[in-house]
Parts: structure tokens; sequence; C-alpha cells
């Protein structure tokens, strides 16, 4: 079944070898990072797990390109004090392939909580929205996603329930999270939406 509610596609260098991460139900899953390069010359490093079956034949070697094809993917996992919520790419195809970065994110979802909007110092409009993107099983997938200008604006008048789809590109963000034992460095994924829209659900 196409998840078409849920695409990311992405072309980037690997950031070394995969590893083993788990296994479930007798499927083993590997690990990696992706290195996506920005046309500002930033680098977004992505978290990419993918089925030990979708790796064989791919020899990879650590800065190749690779083109990975699957969804973004959410799971809270429980910490010391609380929960956190990890965010990745489920890959469903991996390959060498040369080429120019990608990443390219369409999701289609419901706001679970209230958008939040704000201006920078210097006057940039932007706003902050939590979309759950269903999945198969009565499961979805909790994703942080950004938008800027006219179209934070826009989805900022929206509410909780409401469908919006969202276009823009997987990012990594690093902060500093201060803890009991002091500052910790962390890293952020969010989708950056280059467009965002209402999808008006018309009555069965």
């Amino acid at each position: 079944m196409e998840h078409t509610n849920n695409i990311i596609t992405l072309r980037g260098e690997l950031g070394g070898l995969p590893e083993f991460s788990h296994e479930n139900h007798g499927r083993r899953f590997y690990r990696f990072k992706l290195n996506v390069p920005r046309l500002s010359g930033a680098v977004d490093t992505l978290p990419v797990i993918v089925e030990e079956s979708i790796l064989q034949g791919l020899d990879p070697c650590s800065g190749d390109m690779i083109a990975v094809t699957g969804q973004i993917r959410s799971h809270n996992i429980r910490v010391e004090n609380g929960r956190r919520l990890l965010i990745f790419v489920f890959a469903t195809s991996v390959t060498a392939e040369d080429g120019e970065p990608v990443n390219n994110v369409m999701l289609t979802g419901y706001l679970c909580r209230e958008p939040n909007y704000r201006r920078t110092p210097l006057g940039r409009e932007i706003c902050d929205v939590m979309l759950a993107v269903p999945r198969a099983f009565r499961r979805a997938d909790y994703l942080p996603c950004i938008l800027w200008g006219r179209v934070a604006q826009e989805i900022s008048n929206c509410h909780v329930r409401e469908q919006i789809r969202i276009c823009g590109r997987m990012q990594s963000r690093c902060y500093t999270k201060l803890t009991e034992e002091g500052p910790e460095e962390r890293i952020a994924y969010e989708i950056s939406a280059l467009s965002g829209e209402v999808i008006e659900e018309t009555p069965e």
C-alpha cells in the first residue's frame, strides 16, 4: 500500500556505514545518517532506518551518494525525566545514486495542537504546528513542522483537527537543553514547509 500522505525523497552523502538498530518480529533493521546539503551551504544530517533486506545488494562506503525514498516516522520513548519524541526516516528503498542533493517532503495530516504563530526580532513570520499523519493500523506519526511568511500567517488561523497538506524539506537543528546534569547538546528534526494548504473535507 502506497502512503501518499507521507512521502520523503532524499539524495545525499552517506554519513557512515549502516549499523544494526533493532529486531522486530524477526526482521532486522539498520540505521545510518544521510548528509543533505541545503542551497545555503548548511547541511542537514538526517537519521534513516532501513530493513536489512533492502540493503542487500548495496555495497555502500562512507561518503557515497545515496538516494532514499520512504516516510517520516515518529516514536515516543520513555526517558529518565519523561518522554522524548524521536523523528526519523523509515526507508522503503535505498540505492547508490549520484546527482544533485534532494530533500523533498509531502505530508497530509491533522493539526493535533493549536498553531504557534510569532514574529522574529527582524519581523519574519513563523508558525509552528504539530501534524498527526495517519498510517496503517489506526496509528499516526506526530511530526513538528515550521512554516514561514504568508504560509505561516494562513495556517495560523487553523485549529485542532483541521487537515492540511505541507510540501517542504526535512531539516536538522542543533540546540542546547538545560538538564539537571548541566547543558546538553541535542539535535531536533522538523519539516520546514515551502507551501501549505488547508484541505476541505467533503461530507460523505
